[in-house]
């Protein structure tokens, strides 16, 4: 991020850009701000961000984009990031970026940091962001031309001010070619410590900011300038007379406390808390204790009660004092209830009793002081103030909660104020949120809020115009921290009322000192204004660094310790031990030696000697150089797991939703010529009921004008027709025929007449269809054939062809000598005119008087219209009658015998599984119909003819996703140079989704290909990846396999066009021949050689592209072997390489000294060459012995990937016939943490776990007490209503993962030996359903009420309440867990139990 050179000269003179409204001493500091570095010293209120606005403003022309400059404000905290911010968006036009570290700012990388100062010109933060930017060198200090530091006092010690100015801006004074930035800072008190008496020591802290800012203080000649402009407030003195809690009432609450204490710190003493935690929680109720008791001596009784009530709640975040154990929570949460009993027994109770009633009796009582009291009789002078906007300040966050309760008991009904408190956003006691901080101070400005009592945290720049009562509860502690608070109270004549306890001379003189040491300040500044700042000695700012030469970026002695823990904080971990470096300092030797976790690839112990105060941030400082060497830390000195997971966001923040083209096959589509004759290849589609031998079809032939490629000659499927049973299909290619233009327009007209007939079954949109037969030239459109065979022979069955009639015809053109009825010749009158008998019979005919369309199959001779009708109520009644009665129609030819007709066939999709079949079909009766209301459409054609064409659909939407299937084979295959064989309906079957409703689809495919992607990139990052830890492996594992990647990868392979998945829509399906639908082919190039053509475009979530890809990864898998899987993946772009090289292991150890390998060998039925595997799989992170240099992880991921895949298609080969549904089910059953810990627990390999873990101990042995009760026989990972720790099934999948490395990575040989630990597997017949999906799934199947989970915390535990509503009956069960999975999962589990023995769900 180096700056390059910009037009205008860096040596150029400013020039001042004012704001019209400025005042006089706002130009003025103006004019010295942008002369030399500045440091404004102004009353709080005057205006200072005016004036950096303003500077701002004039630097303006130097940092606009393009320029790759910027400008820094520095706030410091979160509040005045957006007011600050807020403010140069309103006056300037500069582009303003905000940040704080809720942003997640911390996982920036250098390309974000880029994009931030590429799109900003001015940057507001927080100190600690700029200064973290510029140790790793994502911003360099001679990028920014101006940097603002707001309360600029803070610059001492270690503070991020003072550390950027002598980390990076004086190492850089003495470079005379470097630019360095125009520093401003602003304060309303130069100074942040108790004061002096003397000007002298005013003048040398005023130096000291001077010096280490390198600028010059700017202030006003005297206060009466700025009271032209600015309210002050009036110093007051509240002096309060002491009055101790009566002695025999205060010393018998601290007895009872201690008492009570000692009682909980006898319990911690008999938990089985480990050594840290028991620790921690005596720490912590120490500082209860003392909290408490200083509630109690310095507010009283009643308030001390207040305390303790309020931390006894439930929801109070103890938290925010480090991690607790949850048996350590509840003994200090105890403890807290237990003091508010105390304090409750000893406190007045009753309706006529209240702490407001008589104040002074409760003075005397010692339920509240007279500090309390003052406070109160303080606040009531300004009762009738209006508006009160008041702040009260104090020391402590429990002072300020107690006095919150206290306020808002008595003063909403003596004056109608409401009271609210506000602490640091990281409190000792309780945390509070940046948004619950913003809408306090929001609604303190609205008047909502009449009154905040609040910490040190609103004394720096809270800008409240009509704040106009300050009150100092307690003291300030520093000349800064007086002129804060003061500086608050905004309003014209607003009172500073200081409380100061009668006889306390000390606070009072400070108190004195405090209101002079602004006119001290102030003078000495400007008599000292022409002496020019000093270097700062070498020692302050040059202390020992390592710096990164390709990037800039830096670490120094100081910020050593605080990389190191970042960087292990990253490390993996769990709930039993914090990857934190293991640091012992010899003080006699001045010797530090630095050991870091398992998991860091700096094994090595670290030694440095030195002075003992700094030899921990020596070893550190060494540490982190180290870490970069070996690349654990990148070049910007960051963790390499926060720039890899920086990566992953990005991606995974890039795609969504996909639109892609949808394909349609090649080989069935044709651009229209003006040739007079075309080449067909002919296939015999052959159609047989394996059921009934009377069910009469013919074949079909499909004429294409590019010959199929399919696996074999002969393609078969089948199609699931009716009740009956199914229809099996085969496609046999056999020759190749020449037909002329003329034949070719009969044949499509023949073909798109009777699939309109069918789908549409009337006659309306027909000749529509008919005229648009003749496409236009050079137009793609779905051009083949299908038409009827002479029987089963591929001969073509012309006579059928040429039987349409519609819309007009010369009919005795069509009338042949040859005429079946010869003899019994006769003429028939139809609405068509006179046609001859034979016509009628196996024709298609319409019936205008009902719009219906018939299949006649002959005469029938002995009825007539004079026969009788037969009706569903019985009455007598002609077909004369019937058709004049019903139809107004009168029959002319009254004896001419009726036509037997049949209703043509519906037409279904008949790829879909579980379609359901009505038991009757209209189209098996008969219907009598007068010849002379029948139009003749088509003839000869006959009922089976009807019956074949039906079923056509259906098989060419079948082999459209066949041929679309092969194409997408032969994409692969084509750039493949193995000779592998892929079944195409495996294929199909990959790109088949369980939405298209037919009965293949990829969920089976998709399991086992995930399972083999995940561990076939597992092997190659465990192999190439030798130092890297588990977490580092698992993102880039996640790089490969995330659906977001598998997506990116498809869409370039162009997958998603081939995919279907919507069930077939009849509708939608396009007649060939058919120009009337609309039928737009657009030519797309997939590849140099491959063609495909697309219709529209269709949407997927990236998940389903993702799956798909896994599925075709599991298709290549199942039928072609790993080898073709692998061929697979590398044309997708996944280049996995399983050369068995061997990994080098230097590890020498004595494995039996710490492990029975003997006893784990044959457990394992597995004899170790490297015993060290042994022991670094049975290795827990905790366990920090220096012999041992790893702990289990790296080989946990890898045996987790294993376990999956061996167990995976274990299952998938062995029951072949299973559904796609049940073979996932098999796996979730089989593969899952609670399996592998139960077999670790029955194989007593929780005995062999080395750890250093008091709380993994007691947990291992409450699980092994719980597993004992379990029916070992139907366990499958589902029954165990226990929580196993995950160790023990992290210590499954390493011992896997330490096999399969011993035995040069052979799978086989690994679940040989850990499947008798795994055994009994889980089978069809014994799995079972996870209970929450179970429920799930039978809520949805029966249309059952799920009402939403009720969750909760207590003592530690999670509670669950799952509840379902069924049949008007309420099934609810709640149940808890040390975690809220196994909470619900049995709470479920017994809503199921439930719902199954109630006997209104039977």
């Amino acid at each position: 991020m180096e700056p390059t050179d910009v037009a205008v000269s860096e040596n150029q003179q400013l020039s001042a850009d004012p704001l019209p409204f400025a005042r006089s001493y706002q130009l003025e500091a103006l004019e010295t701000a942008l002369k030399q570095n500045t440091i404004v010293y102004l009353e709080t209120g005057s205006g200072k961000t005016l004036i950096a606005i303003m500077l701002l403003r004039s630097y303006a022309y130097l940092l606009r984009k393009p320029s790759p400059y910027i400008a820094v404000f520095l706030v410091p905290t979160v509040v005045l990031v957006t007011q600050q911010g807020d403010s140069l968006m309103m006056h300037t036009d500069l582009k303003v970026g905000k940040y704080w570290g809720e942003m997640g700012v911390d996982y920036w990388d250098a390309a974000t940091w880029q994009r931030q100062v590429d799109a900003h010109e001015v940057l507001v933060m927080t100190p600690a962001i700029l200064l973290a930017a510029l140790r790793h060198s994502f911003i360099q200090i001679n990028m920014i031309k101006v940097i603002i530091f707001d309360e600029c006092h803070n610059a001492r010690g270690k503070h991020p001010y003072a550390s950027i100015m002598m980390e990076f801006y004086h190492r850089q004074l003495t470079r005379q070619s470097l630019q360095l930035p125009r520093v401003f800072g602003m304060t309303a008190s130069p100074i942040k410590s108790k004061g002096s008496s003397t000007a002298d020591s005013y003048w040398q802290k005023i130096r000291d900011l001077e010096n280490l800012m390198n600028s010059k203080v700017y202030t006003c000649g005297s206060e009466s300038v700025l009271a032209e402009y600015i309210p002050f407030s009036n110093p007051k003195l509240k002096i309060y007379k002491h009055v101790d809690i009566p002695c025999t009432l205060f010393l018998s609450l601290a007895h009872d406390l201690e008492q009570l204490k000692e009682m909980h710190d006898c319990s911690i003493s008999k938990s089985n808390l480990s050594f840290m935690s028991a620790g921690t929680a005596r720490r912590r109720l120490s500082k209860l204790y003392s909290a408490f008791l200083f509630c109690l001596s310095e507010m009283g009784a009643w308030l001390a009660f207040k305390a303790t009530e309020f931390l006894s709640r439930e929801e109070v975040d103890f938290l925010s004092w480090g991690e607790l154990d949850v048996c350590a929570q509840t003994i200090v949460r105890d403890f807290s209830w237990g003091a508010s009993k105390i304090f409750s027994a000893r406190l007045p109770s009753g309706p006529y009793w209240s702490i407001g009633g008589d104040i002074q009796a409760n003075v005397d009582a010692g339920y509240l002081s007279s500090k309390v009291t003052c406070l109160l009789e303080s606040l009531l002078e300004y009762r009738d103030q209006k508006d009160l906007r008041c702040i009260i300040f104090v020391e402590r966050i429990i002072t300020a909660i107690v006095l919150r309760s206290l306020l808002n008991e008595l003063l909403p009904e003596l004056c109608g104020w409401r009271t609210e408190y506000t602490a640091g956003h990281i409190s000792v006691v309780q945390s509070q949120s940046r948004k619950l901080q913003n809408k306090i101070v929001e609604e303190f400005r609205k008047g909502l809020v009449n009154i905040i009592v609040a910490t040190s945290i609103l004394e720096e720049g809270l800008d409240v115009q009509s704040c106009n009562l300050v009150i100092r509860f307690d003291p300030s502690a520093t000349v800064c921290s007086f002129i804060q608070s003061r500086g608050r109270a905004r309003m014209q004549n607003s009172d500073f009322l200081l409380m100061v306890r009668s006889g306390d001379d000390s606070t009072l003189t400070r108190m004195h000192n405090y209101m002079a040491s602004g006119e001290i300040m102030r003078q000495e500044s400007l008599c000292h204004a022409s002496i020019p700042c000093s270097p700062l000695d070498d020692e302050l700012y040059d202390e020992p660094c390592y710096k990164v030469e390709s990037t800039g970026a830096i670490v120094t002695l100081s910020s050593s310790v605080s990389l190191l823990y970042l960087y292990c904080s990253r490390l993996p971990s769990d709930g039993y031990f914090k990857p934190n470096p293991r640091c012992v300092i010899d003080k006699e030797t001045g010797t530090c030696t630095l050991q870091l976790p398992k998991s860091c690839p700096l094994q090595r112990i670290i030694s440095v000697q030195g002075n003992s105060k700094i030899s921990k941030q020596l070893a550190c400082l060494e540490a982190c150089k180290e870490l970069h060497r070996v690349g654990a830390l990148t070049d910007n000195l960051v963790p390499d797991i926060m720039e890899e997971e920086t990566i992953n966001k990005e991606l995974e923040c890039q795609i969504h939703t996909v639109e892609e083209l949808k394909y349609f096959p090649p080989e069935l589509v044709s651009h229209c010529g003006n040739d007079s004759e075309a080449v067909y290849y002919c296939y015999l589609v052959e159609l047989q009921h394996d059921a009934c031998n009377d069910f009469q079809l013919h074949g079909i032939i499909l004429a294409v004008r590019t010959r199929l490629k399919f696996d074999d000659e002969i393609m078969a499927f089948d199609l699931d027709i009716d009740r009956r049973g199914r229809l099996q299909v085969q496609l046999n290619y056999h020759n190749v025929v020449t037909l002329t233009s003329e034949e070719i327009q009969r044949c499509r007209r023949f073909q798109s007449s009777i699939f309109r007939i069918l789908l549409d079954r009337d006659l309306s949109k027909l000749q529509g269809a008919l005229a648009a037969v003749q496409s236009p030239i050079g137009s793609a459109v779905s051009d083949y054939l299908l038409l009827p065979s002479l029987g089963t022979t591929p001969e073509i069955n012309w006579k059928c062809v040429n039987s349409l009639l519609f819309p007009s015809q010369a009919l005795e053109a069509k009338h042949m000598d040859c005429c079946s009825t010869q003899g019994r010749k006769r003429s028939v009158s139809t609405k068509t005119g006179v046609i001859c008998s034979c016509m009628l019979e196996n024709s298609l005919v319409f019936t205008p008087h009902n719009g219906h369309i018939y299949c006649i199959t002959g005469f029938l001779d002995n009825l007539d219209c004079n026969s009788l009708l037969d009706t569903r109520t019985g009455e007598p009644i002609t077909y004369i009658e019937y058709y004049k009665k019903r139809h107004g129609i009168n029959i002319c030819f009254e004896e001419e015998p009726l036509l037997r007709g049949k209703h043509i066939c519906k037409v279904h999709n008949y790829l879909q599984r579980c379609r359901i079949q009505k038991a009757k079909d209209s189209t098996d009766s008969s219907v009598e119909l007068p010849p002379e209301l029948c139009s003749l459409i088509m003839s000869p054609v006959s009922i089976s003819t009807l019956n074949t064409y039906s079923y056509v659909p259906s098989i060419m939407h079948r082999i459209e996703s066949l041929v679309m299937a092969l194409n997408l084979k032969r994409m692969h295959l084509d750039h493949c140079t193995l000779d592998i064989f892929i079944p195409t309906i495996k294929v199909l079957e990959a790109v088949t989704t369980k939405k298209c409703l037919e009965k293949f689809h990829l969920e089976s495919l998709e399991t086992l290909g995930d399972s083999f992607l995940k561990y076939a990139s597992s092997i190659q990052l465990f192999k190439t990846y030798e130092n890297h830890h588990e977490g580092l492996l698992t993102i880039k594992k996640n790089k490969i396999i995330s659906n977001d990647a598998l997506c990116r990868l498809g869409c370039a392979r162009k997958i998603p066009g081939f995919i279907r998945n919507e069930p077939f829509d009849l509708k939608a399906w396009l007649i060939p021949g058919d120009n009337s639908q609309i039928q737009t082919f657009d030519e797309e190039f997939l590849t140099s050689s491959d063609k495909m053509y697309s219709r529209g475009k269709q949407k997927f979530r990236s998940k389903r592209v993702a799956d798909v890809v896994e599925a075709l990864i599991g298709a290549y898998l199942s039928s072609g072997g790993e080898v073709a899987a692998l061929s697979f993946m590398k044309w997708l772009g996944v280049d996995i390489d399983f050369v068995d090289a061997p990994l080098p292991r230097n590890f020498p150890m004595n494995a039996e000294k710490l492990i029975n390998v003997r006893y784990l060998e044959s457990l394992l039925h597995y004899k170790f060459n490297d015993p060290s595997l042994l022991v670094e799989a049975l290795t827990h992170g905790s366990y920090m012995l220096p012999e041992i240099p790893r702990c289990y992880q790296r080989l946990e991921f890898l045996g987790d990937a294993v376990l999956d895949y061996v167990v995976t298609a274990h299952l998938y080969f062995k029951y072949p016939g299973l559904t796609p549904g049940l073979i996932t089910d098999l796996r979730s059953a089989s593969v899952n943490n609670e399996c592998y810990a139960q077999s670790a627990v029955k194989a007593g390999l929780h005995k062999h776990i080395l750890h250093a873990s008091q709380d993994l101990q007691r947990q291992i042995l409450s699980t092994v007490e719980d597993f004992e009760k379990l029916d070992l026989l139907s366990m499958f990972g589902w029954e165990a209503e226990t929580t196993f720790p995950k160790v023990l099934g992290d210590v499954i999948e390493s011992l896997g993962g330490a096999i399969f490395v011993d035995s040069g990575f052979n799978k086989d040989i690994t679940f040989q030996s850990i499947r008798p630990l795994l055994e009994p597997l889980v089978t069809p017949q014994t799995v079972k359903l996870q209970p929450v999906r179970e429920l799930s799934e039978l809520c949805d199947q029966k249309g059952y009420i799920k009402k939403k989970d009720v969750i909760s915390r207590e003592n530690g535990l999670a509670y669950i309440t799952v509840e379902v509503e069924a049949n008007g009956v309420i099934h609810k069960s709640t149940c808890s867990g040390r975690d809220k999975i196994m909470a619900k999962k049995v709470a479920s589990k017994n809503v199921l139990k439930s719902l199954k023995e109630c006997p209104s769900n039977a």
